[in-house]
């Protein structure tokens, strides 16, 4: 898919899989001089930031006085949000509302995390379920439609369902486990367009899906970046950005203290997603999204990039157990293994083959860039 001669960053571990990438004089690529010259000078996980979040922990306080919980929390039992959970309620002061969206594909290990941290923590669970045939159908649909960004169905209904929530029980603050210390390089927009992007979910859907939407928690970009935060005074609040977040120190706060699983790969909290980004993106697309979390750990001073070149040389997947996981997503999808090892065949496309919210997308990325609402992003 990309005719460009293959180059890898000298200061991380993008190359040019991501068909826009550009490189400097050095070889730096574009998402590390991104980093440098927009992030870091920006970002302030010290004693300002410490500050800043003081003030926020105060006003979210303020606004929770007399009610059950100050805040939600979406937690998927991944290490950003399971850390997250247990910052809010013990270092933080806060009364969280623990927010799980079941789209159908939890591991087990996420199921026993989420668990711990609400059962040791002393916390309260609401479990939204989705509507499994819908989800399957939708699933289906994006498969069928040669996109690479099937996880939107997943991702989007999560997001969704905890805005809809937070709107329905007039809860001013909702906590994500989002953060620059292990995000701050985004995958490509050819790798994963907008989750958010419901026009493009109703044509895909349209085009490829057979049943209706009417039970799948659809949302629009305008309503949740516009209507909730300034209409409705519904705001999103990333805590892991205003202090020191090192992924291995939480890993092992959480494990020795609650018994929390690790999981082999960021994301991997959800079968689908680890079906998706370990195996379908790199050997359907060649997009390895293990470069985006690597180089981002490279930036922050958790990596190297010599260990991150090492693990690269790895395959994504497991090599003997990918049968297994093929037949469990299919299985699970209700076709067979026949039918899903089709569609890696499928004409590959794009987010720009389907009807898109993409100029809304550009135009809200300026602002919040200029207004310095939002640091780096996609291209």
């Amino acid at each position: 898919m990309n005719a460009r001669p293959y180059q890898i960053c000298t200061s991380c571990v993008m190359d040019t899989s991501d068909s826009a990438i550009v490189f400097d004089s050095a070889g730096v690529c574009d998402h590390c001089n991104t980093f440098h010259t927009k992030i870091e000078s920006n970002w302030h996980p010290d004693e300002r930031g410490a500050r800043e979040l003081a003030d926020i922990v105060e006003q979210i306080k303020a606004a929770g006085r007399g009610k059950d919980f100050d805040c939600i929390i979406g937690m998927s039992g991944g290490i950003d949000s399971s850390y997250l959970t247990y910052l809010a309620k013990e270092k933080l002061g806060l009364r969280p509302l623990i927010f799980h969206v079941d789209a159908g594909w939890n591991s087990q290990i996420a199921v026993n995390n989420i668990e711990r941290l609400v059962d040791g923590l002393g916390l309260d669970l609401f479990t939204e379920v989705i509507d499994w045939p819908t989800m399957q159908d939708l699933q289906l649909a994006f498969f069928r439609s040669g996109v690479s960004h099937i996880d939107t169905p997943q991702d989007h209904a999560f997001f969704a369902t905890m805005y809809k929530f937070a709107e329905r029980h007039n809860v001013r603050y909702i906590l994500t486990g989002a953060n620059l210390s292990t995000e701050c390089i985004r995958n490509p927009i050819e790798w994963m367009y907008y989750q958010s992007d419901s026009r493009q979910i109703r044509d895909i859907h349209r085009r490829f899906g057979k049943r209706s939407l009417a039970a799948f928690p659809l949302t629009s970009i305008v309503w949740h970046k516009v209507v909730l935060p300034y209409v409705k005074g519904i705001k999103a609040i990333r805590p892991l950005n205003y202090m020191p977040y090192v992924k291995e120190d939480a890993i092992k706060l959480l494990t020795e203290r609650f018994g929390w699983q690790p999981y082999p790969q960021k994301h991997f909290e959800s079968r689908f997603t680890r079906f998706y980004e370990s195996y379908w993106l790199p050997k359907r697309f060649g997009y390895d999204v293990r470069r985006v979390q690597y180089a981002s750990l490279i930036l922050t001073g958790q990596m190297t990039r010599d260990e991150a070149i090492e693990k690269l040389k790895e395959p994504p997947y497991d090599e003997a157990t990918i049968g297994h996981e093929l037949e469990f997503v299919a299985n699970k999808l209700g076709i067979t293994v026949d039918e899903l090892n089709s569609y890696m065949d499928l004409p590959k496309r794009t987010y720009s083959d389907y009807k898109s919210q993409r100029q809304i997308y550009d135009v809200g990325a300026r602002m919040m860039r200029y207004l310095g609402l939002e640091l780096g992003g996609k291209r």
